[in-house]
């Protein structure tokens, strides 16, 4: 006997024996049950989630010799010939090899005819979108009045491109893609069926590869049996599709929290080796970046069964939001730009790099940075050559020009003679420790809404409203610590308490200077003699959103 592929070896047979849908199935089955038979139905979904088999099944519980029911016997010809394709009286079309008007009224000259063998006459039209518009006029008549022998049972994976007319027409029922997890444990009851060994990375990586659809996690099975010589092993279906194991990814992302580039790169070389897919790469990336941003703000949705869980949460301490939320940002730019590379690895690489290139650097890194650049070269100014210069406007040229060199670079036994005294804590107001500390992004925002509410000689307590909660996390709780300390250039701690603030933040205080500023600016626009002569001789007014003071 040839070998039958398994999808269709399995193929369900009956309502029980379908895997998901059960939103469609409870409305199928109560229909049946109460003889609440529409005349037209629509099946929509992604490829392989059971339209056409449920349509089938359909059929049978309308054809059943032991008559309409929700549980068709199996076992009478009409349920065998419909299983085997061979029942008159169900009458499968497919729209796509089909668009013609002419094919379309060929298949309803038909109609008016009673079924030869079955209860009713049943059309089952596949990917019914693929018809003509003139194909889909022809429809709508008997569509809508057909005689009550016939049943339709239209499917499509693109219902959007249906007339609206057509819709109305049918009872919509629209099909879900498969949970990865129901595919799982769907393949694992078919392996054991079958006798196959597997083990059960590899069946969730099949079940990955599947993308929501049963019948193609069921071709790839198949072709995974085949790969691996009879059996399912996670090596062998890594080089089936083209993946890298986790523990490859992690190593990237180990690497990008740590800011290595170098490492990176190794981690690139060494996945270059195994010839992988690099979109894969990228999107198994992204799905580890979602996972440690759950384990950071909602640990409890990291799934239990996850092999490297404990991993995932220790990483997540050790990065910051931002960085997690930029680094998915980046990486799925770089995977919708991946077939514009001009090669797959080279764009893997270019968004990896832009991920360290763009991740925002430590204050106090930044500031360092700063304090340490080289002075920029003095530009000295061309000397005109429209006219001839003499001596005395050399000496002067020449003396202009040393004395601003001399004043871009002062003498360093100046400089050592001026130190700079760091603040005190003592001396020091919140206001102008924020601006001393040169803060920027989300812990400015942090520290400009907070006020000081104790100090001590190692402990700064601020206080920060109830409405700016959100601004306050460990992450940003961190920074600000440490950019005070390097600031005072002492060890603090920092505690930063919710409560009422009964003085100004340093944000209350800027935002009151500045409407304090636009009044001003408006009251002085108002008063200038030319606005006025303005508005009395042309009816001008002024806008006060153009206002801006300087």
């Amino acid at each position: 006997m040839s070998y039958q592929v398994l999808a269709r070896k399995w193929r369900p047979g009956n309502f029980n024996e379908m895997v998901g849908q059960e939103h469609i199935l409870r409305a199928l089955i109560n229909a049946l049950n109460e003889q609440r038979l529409h005349h037209a139905y629509l099946f929509t979904g992604t490829r392989g989630v059971g339209k056409t088999t449920i349509a089938r099944i359909f059929a049978k519980s309308l054809n059943c010799e032991t008559g309409i029911t929700s549980k068709p016997c199996g076992e009478c010809s009409a349920c065998k010939e419909i299983a085997e394709g061979r029942f008159i009286d169900l009458i499968e079309v497919d729209a796509a090899s089909r668009t013609k008007v002419e094919d379309t009224r060929e298949l309803l000259d038909n109609v008016q005819y009673a079924p030869t063998h079955g209860r009713f006459k049943v059309y089952l039209i596949d990917e019914v979108h693929m018809l003509s518009s003139h194909s889909f006029n022809a429809l709508l008549k008997t569509l809508e009045e057909p005689p009550p022998h016939v049943k339709f049972l239209l499917a499509t994976t693109d219902p959007q491109k249906l007339p609206v007319t057509i819709l109305s027409r049918c009872l919509q029922f629209n099909l879900k893609r498969m949970p990865i997890t129901l595919i799982e444990e769907h393949v694992k009851h078919l392996m054991q069926q079958e006798s196959v060994a597997f083990d059960d990375a590899s069946i969730r990586l099949l079940a990955h590869g599947a993308d929501g659809s049963m019948r193609d996690a069921l071709s790839l099975v198949d072709q995974a049996i085949a790969f691996g010589g009879g059996k399912l092993e996670v090596s062998e279906v890594q080089a089936m599709l083209g993946t890298v194991s986790r523990d490859r990814v992690m190593n990237i992302l180990k690497a990008l929290i740590s800011g290595d580039a170098p490492a990176v790169m190794q981690c690139v070389v060494e996945l270059s080796d195994l010839t992988p897919d690099y979109a894969n790469v990228l999107a198994d990336l992204l799905a580890l970046l979602h996972q440690t941003a759950l384990a950071q703000k909602a640990p409890d949705s990291v799934d239990e069964n996850m092999v490297d869980r404990e991993e995932l949460q220790r990483l997540a301490t050790q990065v910051s939001t931002e960085d997690i939320q930029l680094f998915y940002q980046i990486g799925l730019i770089g995977r919708r730009d991946l077939p514009l590379a001009p090669d797959p690895r080279g764009g893997l690489e270019m968004a990896l790099l832009r991920m360290l290139a763009f991740r925002p650097t430590p204050e106090g890194q930044a500031i360092a940075s700063a304090t340490t650049a080289p002075p920029a070269a003095t530009k000295i100014p061309p000397t005109s050559t429209d006219m001839p210069v003499t001596a005395h406007q050399a000496d002067n040229t020449t003396q202009s020009t040393a004395q601003q060199i001399t004043s871009n670079y002062p003498a360093v036994a100046d400089t050592q003679a001026v130190p700079t005294a760091p603040l005190k804590l003592e001396d020091a107001n919140w206001t102008g420790l924020v601006e001393a500390m040169n803060l920027r992004g989300m812990v400015k925002q942090l520290a400009v809404n907070c006020v000081l509410h104790e100090k001590s000689p190692t402990e700064i307590r601020l206080l920060l409203n109830q409405e700016n909660e959100q601004l306050l996390n460990p992450a940003m709780h961190k920074k600000l610590e440490e950019a005070l300390c390097n600031c005072l250039q002492q060890t603090l701690k920092l505690q930063i308490e919710m409560g009422e603030q009964q003085v100004e933040s340093p944000a209350q205080t800027t935002a009151r200077n500045q409407q304090e500023r636009q009044q001003s600016a408006e009251k002085s626009i108002q008063q200038d003699p030319v606005v006025q002569a303005l508005k009395e001789n042309f009816n001008a007014e002024v806008v006060p959103s153009s206002v801006k003071p300087r």
